[in-house]
């Protein structure tokens, strides 16, 4: 006797369930993430402060300078908490950065608290400007770099990207300031602005800045953009897709970019970490006031807690970057929540 089929009523019931169930190991996984991202944080933390330790010279002297009384400096280390053990310094710093306390810097006797908030918020607006005009050249670049694999233009693009990436920074930089700042006058040669300025004056000092960003990191994403297409377009759903009759766009729009991007969200996140906290060359040869330029800057000066603070701030914004790349990713990607589910 063959056994009673399941009404539909038991059916529905079932949908939620899972639904349930899917959310809830999507959440423990991104959870997990989370937590390793505190752990790798705290790693930072141990490293950023050891290396600041290690650092040549007096904290005293520095400040004082080479020709202060020994013993200014040494009252002055004693102030400073420069004389305790380690441990004691470590504990002290980092209990108070989690609760928002930055500390004093050595070198302007302030909160470092304010000096990082806007750092931060320069080198966002730099950092975030290079991701918008990147991210979508790259992406085309690649997608259809993949489209005419093996053809002239597939070829172009991959060397042109490949090029453009292994050339550092300040080579790039040196050759956009002399050809559009100082030989066609095209650009200011300077990112610094007034801060009345507004959007539009703002964008032409960015500009400048922005292209060895675009430069360095458009072969990134457009290889990943071009595997993932290559990839996509050998696929059986696509196949089936042109099988059935679709117009070519529909089959590139709805089934090839939908599965071939999702690689390239990462990459592009992960790279939007580095363009707001790596940013220390552009920002010292364009005499721009970001968290790159502060940092270099506090290193100089031996201001520990300038120094500190901003490396673990970059940190911070790096692993925020990655978070979000994982929870777009999972949420974008059905396959990966049912792996998470096993």
């Amino acid at each position: 006797m063959s056994a009673p089929a399941p009404s539909p009523a038991s059916n529905q019931s079932r949908v939620p369930r899972t639904t349930n169930g899917n959310a809830r190991r999507v959440a423990r996984f991104l959870a997990t993430r989370a937590g390793l991202s505190l752990i790798t944080l705290w790693l930072l933390s141990l490293i950023v402060f050891s290396g600041g330790q290690l650092l040549p010279g007096d904290i005293g002297r520095a400040v004082l300078g080479p020709l202060a009384d020994a013993r200014a400096v040494a009252a002055l280390d004693h102030q400073l908490g420069a004389d305790r053990p380690l441990f004691t310094q470590y504990i002290d710093w980092i209990t108070h950065f989690v609760r928002g306390d930055m500390g004093m810097s050595y070198a302007y006797r302030e909160p470092v608290g304010p000096f990082i908030t806007d750092a931060l918020v320069h080198s966002a607006k730099l950092g975030l400007l290079a991701f918008i005009v990147v991210v979508p050249l790259g992406i085309a670049g690649g997608v259809w770099s993949a489209m005419h694999a093996g053809r002239w233009l597939d070829r172009t693009i991959s060397i042109a990207g490949l090029s453009a990436t292994v050339v550092p920074e300040f080579v790039s930089s040196v050759v956009l300031i002399l050809v559009f700042g100082v030989w066609l006058r095209w650009l200011p040669i300077e990112a610094s602005f007034a801060p009345d300025a507004n959007v539009p004056e703002q964008l032409r000092h960015l500009l400048l800045p922005v292209l060895p960003l675009v430069l360095v990191f458009f072969g990134y994403i457009a290889r990943m953009a071009r595997a993932g297409t290559v990839e996509a377009l050998d696929a059986d759903y696509t196949r089936t897709a042109i099988l059935k009759g679709l117009p070519r766009h529909i089959v590139i729009w709805r089934h090839v970019l939908r599965n071939a991007l999702l690689p390239t969200i990462t990459v592009a996140a992960t790279q939007l970490g580095y363009m707001i906290g790596g940013l220390v060359v552009v920002e010292t040869l364009f005499h721009y006031q970001g968290i790159g330029s502060l940092i270099y800057n506090a290193a100089k000066a031996k201001d520990f807690p300038m120094l500190e603070a901003g490396v673990l701030a970059i940190g911070v914004v790096y692993t925020l970057a990655n978070l979000a790349a994982d929870a777009l990713h999972v949420l974008l990607n059905p396959r990966l929540r049912v792996r998470t589910t096993e």
